[in-house]
């Protein structure tokens, strides 16, 4: 009895430190990705704007997701680990402007920011806690200004097609380092420019070369819709 009493006692032990594993498994970097809200709403697909209205015309933060630099990611790596909203309160306004959700039905954005933290978040919770994993996020959106880097460089969002090529190069000019672009398709056949991807360190602060680039679909002109 007391032999079986110690085996059942090792293999709870064993449980418990592979779970702890699962959680605080290591990644190599984050990529940060912001999505431009006028090709998200102008595709086949439906958006609806937030409860706190029409968001302002400039990209929203889609994501901070820990990766490796296969190109495999983790995801969803502590079932404990909620989204809990008390954490994030002194953030919220800010969230709400920078990070709103289009998705259908009108929402408040907690459905959005749950499912960004529970399955992105808790993989990088060795390295940032709830808040800090949000705060990480709208502090590089502040860091990088996409829409300011590409008026720059004469690319505004007025319906209008440019190269490929000459948004990256605008992108690398403005950030330092080179974007993975991702598209998508309005219904008349367009390729737009949909998301931008930056490659970030582990500790959420600092953006990098990207050891792996998304294989995003574009075409070589895309258009830059107006929202």
């Amino acid at each position: 009895m007391r032999f079986s009493t110690s085996l059942i006692l090792i293999k709870l032990f064993v449980i418990q430190y592979l779970s702890v594993l699962c959680v605080s498994q290591d990644f190599d970097f984050f990529y940060f990705v912001q999505q431009w809200p006028g090709a998200y709403c102008d595709t086949k697909q439906t958006c609806c704007y937030p409860k706190s209205g029409k968001p302002s015309a400039d990209f929203g933060i889609h994501g901070l997701w820990p990766n490796y630099k296969d190109g495999s990611y983790p995801s969803n790596c502590d079932p404990d680990s909620v989204f809990d909203k008390s954490e994030i309160s002194e953030l919220m306004s800010n969230l709400e402007k920078n990070w709103p959700s289009l998705s259908c039905p009108s929402s408040n954005g907690f459905r959005f920011w749950s499912h960004e933290w529970e399955k992105h978040g808790t993989c990088s919770e060795s390295e940032l806690d709830q808040k800090d994993y949000f705060e990480a996020a709208l502090k590089l959106k502040q860091k990088v200004n996409l829409l300011q880097i590409l008026k720059t460089a004469g690319i505004v969002p007025d319906d209008g097609m440019y190269s490929l090529e000459s948004i990256k190069e605008a992108i690398k000019e403005g950030a330092g380092y080179t974007p993975g672009i991702e598209c998508n398709n309005d219904s008349a056949g367009n390729s737009q420019l949909y998301q931008v991807y930056l490659c970030v360190d582990t500790s959420g602060q600092d953006i990098i070369e990207c050891p792996v680039l998304p294989k995003g679909r574009c075409a070589s002109d895309v258009q830059f819709a107006k929202f």
